[in-house]
Order: structure tokens, then C-alpha cells, then sequence
């Protein structure tokens, strides 16, 4: 055996997203304690930083030490209770994640289901809860990643509310792409993952939980059934005082890339980070649709950070996949689930979302699909692309 060197790849896939080197390079810093006072500051910053990305002033803001979906657990096992009953919503596979979390916390689902690809129906979830006047909690997905769609996370969390249910929200790859306002949307918990649009190492999940939240997880009848995960332990670790209880050892490294990835994203601010990705997911679609090519997901519902691009008839996708891989160190995803075979998902994400990896990306790819005889139109791509960059900077 031999030291391990990866391949140089463009990470254009469903993430993880190209890391900064500024946040490479915050990952080599010196380990230092996890009690040690300078490291109880960085996690002070951290805090900080994660209430700004989050619009949120909620005291239990941190950085889960595991990746999204252990923030996924820990929103559902600190919030619910043998019994309960939650709403949730489905369409797509993080939907059905959430529905695995309920039934193992011995909760029951009611699940509103929408087709993938497609929007949650708000008109099905006031239906939903209506008829289920007893439910604690609706959760759902803000991006579904699986599918490149953009749900309504403000009208679901005015739902909830005005049915007295409580909220969780999956911002996995949502946070720093789009707006995510937990504050004046009223959420009880989001939370989210460090390797997509925050362009951090994989492996820390933001999370937010609500005073209301956090009065509910105070007042079970029953202990959390994880350890790792019981916020009532870990808020005397990420609390606000000085003296801190010892609860694990944090990964120090991890969160040195993590205050450097949300360094980076106040000084771009969220707003511009915002339309940052809004302006190459546009050029990006322009392009493809020069090409020929058709978006799965309908242009009032599309995330700009994960875009679903349906597979021209014929064509094997998972064959184009590893072409531009191999001749090119371009990563894009596969489709999931009912989307499997069917779509390619291209990311525009933190770092990655730029206009080199639009124009990469558009020229790999008619190049490979070419190269397997595909029904695309030659040349145009690139120029479409270009145009609409020009167009956007008159």
C-alpha cells in the first residue's frame, strides 16, 4: 500500500460540491482541544455564523458532529415521542428518509405524496392536516435533492402553524444556495449539510432548533432514544456560557473548514450568494436547452443548485456518466428512485457554482453525447451560454 492521492475531479454532481482551498487550507491548521478556551471561541463564531446563514437568533444553533443525515435523526428523535403522529411530505427520496425517522421513533406518518418531480401540494397538506387534528409535527424537504425540486417552505410553515403542528425542514442542500429564513418563516427545526452549497468537507450538519422546539425536547415524558444525538446534552456543550460540559470530541479540523466555509459566505453575503447561483443555473439551463436537451422539473419549482436534465431517448446515461468522468474528471449525478435511468443531475453549488464549470460542463457534455450519436444540435450550447452571461451584465 501507498499514501492515497485522489484524482483531480470538477464535482458538478448532487454533492459533494468542489471545496474551497481556503477551507482546505483551514482544515491543516494545528488540532487544538475541544475544551481548550481558543476552540470554545471558534465554536462561539460558528454559532454566529450559523444563526446569519439560518436568519435565525435560535440559541441552539450548532454544527451536529456527523453528516446530514444524522441532523435528519436528530431533528426527529429529539422532537418526537413514542405515539406521535407527524405529516410528511414525499416527492421525492428525502421525503421517504424522513418517513424511515418517524416510524423507527415509534411515531406514525401520515404521508401526503406528490409525484417526483413535481412541487408538494399545498392544497393536500392543509387537507392532511385537517383530518389529522392531532399531529405534533409536519416536516418536509425544502430542496429535494433527488429531484431538483424547490418546495414552499414559507406556505408549508404557515400551514403548520395555523394548525399548532410544529416543523421540520430539510435544508440539506438548500442552505447558502437559497433563501432559507427560519426566523420569519417560523420553522422549529432546519437542518442541513456542510458539503453542498457551504462548499465545506463532508461530514457536520448545520442544525436550528426553535425556542418552542427546544421547550418540547426540555419537557418529554421520555428520554431521547440516542445519546450522540440528545440535545438536551449537547446544548450543555454548544451553550452560550464559558464553562462548557464535555459531551464528545468534537472534530476540531472539520469545524476550522466550517467557520472558514461561513466566513466565506457572510463576506459574499446571503443575498449575493443567492443570486450568484440563480445566474449560472440560468445559463446553465440556457445551454442545455441549446443543445437540445429538456429540464425535468418546471421553471417556477427548479432549484439553481441542483438541476434534473432528462436523458435524451436512447441514450445510456450512466454510460455518459462515466465518459465524462474518465476523459474529462467531471462528476454529475444519476438519477434516484422513480428518476432512475431517466435524468442526470448536474450541481451549481458554493464554490462550484461558477461560469468555468457551466461553460466545462456544457462542452464535456455535447462533446460526449456526440461521441455516443445522441439527437443534439452542435455548436450552440457554449454561445447560448455566453449570451445570456453577456445579456445579464449590460
Amino acid at each position: 500500500m501507498i499514501s492515497f492521492h485522489p484524482p483531480v475531479r470538477t464535482l458538478m454532481g448532487p454533492g459533494p460540491s468542489d471545496v474551497n482551498p481556503r477551507i482546505l487550507e483551514a482544515m491543516s491548521r494545528p488540532t487544538i482541544g475541544h475544551l481548550d478556551p481558543e476552540f470554545i471561541r471558534l465554536m462561539d463564531e460558528i454559532k454566529e455564523l450559523l444563526q446569519y446563514a439560518f436568519k435565525t437568533r435560535n440559541a441552539l444553533t450548532l454544527p451536529v458532529s456527523a453528516p446530514g443525515s444524522a441532523g435528519m435523526e436528530a431533528a426527529f428523535v429529539n422532537l418526537l415521542q413514542r405515539g406521535d403522529k407527524v405529516i410528511v411530505c414525499q416527492n421525492g427520496a428525502f421525503g421517504g428518509r424522513m418517513k424511515e425517522n418517524v416510524e423507527r421513533c415509534g411515531g406514525v406518518a401520515v404521508m401526503v405524496m406528490d409525484e417526483w418531480g413535481s412541487a408538494i401540494d399545498l392544497d393536500k397538506v392543509e387537507d392532511a392536516l385537517k383530518a389529522n387534528s392531532d399531529a405534533r409535527v409536519l416536516a418536509f424537504v425544502h430542496a429535494e435533492t433527488s429531484t431538483g425540486v424547490r418546495n414552499d417552505a414559507r406556505a408549508l410553515a404557515t400551514l403548520a402553524r395555523k394548525h399548532d403542528c410544529m416543523t421540520i425542514m430539510d435544508a440539506v442542500t438548500s442552505l447558502g444556495g437559497i433563501e432559507v429564513d427560519a426566523d420569519g418563516w417560523g420553522v422549529d427545526v432546519i437542518y442541513s449539510g456542510s458539503q453542498k452549497c457551504l462548499s465545506c468537507v463532508p461530514g457536520l450538519s448545520p442544525i436550528t432548533f426553535s425556542a418552542r422546539a427546544m421547550d418540547a425536547i426540555r419537557n418529554r415524558s421520555t428520554r431521547v432514544q440516542s445519546w450522540f444525538l440528545d440535545m438536551n446534552l449537547i446544548m450543555d456543550y454548544w451553550g452560550g456560557s464559558s464553562k462548557r460540559s464535555y459531551h464528545h470530541t468534537a472534530p476540531i479540523n472539520a469545524l476550522y473548514a466550517l467557520h472558514e466555509a461561513l466566513m466565506i459566505l457572510q463576506e459574499e453575503s446571503l443575498e449575493r450568494a443567492w443570486e450568484r447561483h440563480a445566474l449560472h443555473h440560468q445559463a446553465l439551463v440556457t445551454g442545455l436547452e441549446a443543445m437540445g436537451l429538456s429540464m425535468r422539473v418546471a421553471p417556477t419549482h427548479r432549484l439553481p443548485q441542483l438541476n434534473a436534465v432528462n436523458v435524451p431517448e436512447g441514450v445510456d446515461e450512466a454510460g455518459v456518466r462515466a465518459t465524462l468522468l474518465q476523459l474529462y474528471g467531471l462528476e454529475i449525478g444519476a438519477g434516484l428512485g422513480s428518476l432512475a435511468g431517466k435524468v442526470w443531475r448536474i450541481g451549481l453549488m458554493g464554490f462550484g457554482c461558477n461560469q468555468k464549470n457551466v461553460l466545462f460542463c456544457l462542452s464535456a457534455l455535447e462533446d460526449t453525447l456526440l461521441s455516443v450519436g445522441a439527437p443534439v444540435t452542435v455548436g450552440r450550447s457554449l454561445s447560448a451560454a455566453r449570451g445570456y452571461y453577456t445579456q445579464q451584465s449590460v
